[in-house]
């Protein structure tokens, strides 16, 4: 590690649960995003920060500006853009030890397992069921442990997947509601500060995953609401033996 390195993490270093070795073990993991907005935002920001060596971004979306509320990788000069652009040029200008690998398309299954299979960890940071149910799947089965966070108006809710410790998401959410059940965060609005806390405790869960250290949220959902400041944590320590994905029937 060069003598810049070592000022630029000091924080991190002085911790006895990282250390220099610590450091350099972030500095050569690679953590995949999938979700350029509100909780990919602050979790891609505090991944290039903790100098987490490459981060990819998997989404075909372009900056909007109603984006710019509470998805702070992107700026004003940003709309119009692709935000994998955008956030790589953001993460750039935080962080030269940071490579940031581009996906600019929509995740399916014919593309998931080729990008997943690249990573250390993987950060559920989309907004739809579909999407969340895709990366679940692919994440089983292909033994990848991976970030689940999801927020709506004040609230919000994290949980951790690590093959062969506890259940998976579909154990516990089973199958996706049918279309228009459910309301969008379009629909019912979220507050930007939310994003901000599950994306920042996303980004904390992948460093405590790379580093193998502290309790990870696994087997529990751990749910923020932000009007009366209750966190909660629901244990779900069994996997759902019926499970689709993880259960023993395969995908």
């Amino acid at each position: 590690m060069e003598q810049e390195q070592r000022e630029r993490y000091a924080r991190h270093i002085s911790l006895t649960e990282i250390g220099e070795s610590g450091q350099e073990r972030l500095l050569s993991s690679r953590v995949l995003i999938v979700g350029a907005g509100g909780l990919g935002s602050p979790a891609a920001m505090y991944l290039a920060a903790a100098g987490v060596g490459t981060i990819g971004i998997v989404d075909d979306d372009e900056v909007d500006v109603t984006n710019l509320q509470r998805q702070i990788l992107h700026t004003r000069k940003s709309v119009g853009k692709p935000k994998t652009s955008s956030a790589r040029e953001r993460i750039a200008l935080l962080n030269r030890d940071v490579t940031v690998e581009e996906y600019c398309l929509r995740l399916a299954e014919e593309n998931v397992k080729g990008i997943f299979d690249k990573y250390d960890v993987i950060l559920d940071a989309t907004d739809s069921f579909e999407s969340k149910f895709l990366v679940n799947d692919a994440c089983v089965e292909l033994q990848k442990p991976f970030i689940h966070g999801a927020v709506q108006r004040f609230g919000g809710q994290l949980m951790t997947y690590v093959p062969g410790k506890g259940p998976c998401y579909r154990c516990i959410f089973e199958e996706p509601p049918e279309p228009g059940a459910v309301p969008s965060c379009k629909e019912t609005g979220v507050i930007g500060g939310i994003c901000g806390i599950i994306g920042s405790m996303q980004s904390v869960e992948a460093v405590k995953y790379l580093l193998g250290i502290g309790e990870l949220l696994t087997g529990q959902l751990l749910t923020v609401d932000a009007l009366t400041m209750e966190i909660r944590r629901v244990p779900f320590p069994q996997r759902n033996e019926n499970c689709r994905a993880c259960g023993g029937e395969g995908l």
